[in-house]
């Protein structure tokens, strides 16, 4: 569904010298550097898939997406989506996919949201009765039945990216790319935004790009992860391997303070004592916790994904 093989995007911004004489000499005497914002990237997604695309800002993770829409020229390597060229912008590959930016907005803001849907209907070419049975199950799917009708001026964040999500899949789109679809969303609206996305997957068959940095996203969404920094890809697999991988370790976290535990590695904190060990290890160190405390109350927890992608990004080898 969507082939990439070294794809490439680099961009020439301009170089001036400092204070004015370097001003009034870029006026005759440009200067350019190239900076790549994306470096040579491989990899294929499948229909149905839910994948997400992480990496720290400024990482290429926009761009990418954007040379996916079409919306960017690649300067190097090939992308197909849906057997198309992105940047040709042929209705068979516009009529498929949508990009929904969650720092951009396509709402028309002094007018009711659902203004914007019959828009989005008549440039894709849904007919009526069609878009009536779309409508009704996305409105529904998100409970804005008391929303679509007051401006979007009048909306509160939540309710107006829920409505940019409904504007998005008009045309019922099989691929959605989405960027940053729950940022600055109270936790509340962040829970119904990720279940509405999972509904599209299930319900649609649709398939999920989604880039954030909100880690709960991924976890709540998708089991496949691309992580890409500084233009390069740097892991193309699974959520669970990539944890397995980084951080090989687990807590054994007891609720109570026992100091027998000092002797096993545990440590306190906070009317707790954990010890941290190899994966390997754990099932061990619980059996001898066991013979210490045999009615003690305790968890097992693998390092957040947060920290396994941090390790990531400090350098962890993959």
């Amino acid at each position: 569904m969507i082939e990439v093989q070294n794809l490439t995007k680099t961009f020439f911004v301009p170089v001036k010298g400092e204070g004015v004489v370097g001003s009034i000499r870029a006026l005759w005497d440009r200067q350019q550097r190239a900076v790549e914002a994306v470096r040579s990237i491989s990899f294929a997604i499948q229909p149905g898939e839910r994948v997400g695309f992480l990496g720290p800002n400024g990482a290429g993770k926009t761009t990418t997406l954007k040379m996916l829409a079409g919306l960017l020229h690649p300067t190097s390597g090939e992308c197909r989506v849906l057997g198309q060229v992105p940047q040709r912008r042929a209705s068979a590959l516009l009529e498929q996919i949508t990009l929904v930016m969650g720092q951009k907005q396509q709402l028309l803001w002094d007018l009711p949201a659902r203004e914007t849907f019959e828009l989005n209907r008549a440039l894709f070419g849904v007919d009526r009765a069609s878009f009536r049975r779309n409508m009704d199950e996305l409105v529904a799917m998100l409970a804005l039945d008391s929303v679509i009708d007051k401006p979007v001026r009048n909306l509160s964040l939540g309710e107006r990216m829920k409505c940019e999500l409904v504007a998005a899949l008009v045309h019922r789109p099989s691929i959605l790319f989405l960027d940053e679809p729950t940022i600055g969303l109270d936790v509340t609206m962040q829970t119904q935004v990720r279940s509405f996305i999972l509904d599209c997957n299930q319900r649609f068959g649709a398939t999920i790009i989604l880039t954030s940095h909100y880690m709960q996203d991924i976890e709540a969404i998708t089991p496949r992860l691309l992580i890409i920094d500084k233009g390069r890809l740097r892991y193309d697999g699974s959520r669970d391997e990539l944890s397995r991988t980084v951080a090989p370790e687990r807590r054994i976290v007891v609720k109570a303070v026992l100091p027998a535990l000092l002797a096993l590695g545990f440590t306190e904190n906070e009317g707790k004592m954990a010890a941290t060990v190899p994966a390997g290890e754990a099932n061990g160190r619980i059996a001898q916790l066991l013979q210490v405390a045999p009615l003690a109350e305790f968890d097992v927890e693998a390092p957040p994904l947060e920290e396994v992608i941090a390790r990531v990004f400090e350098g962890e080898a993959l």
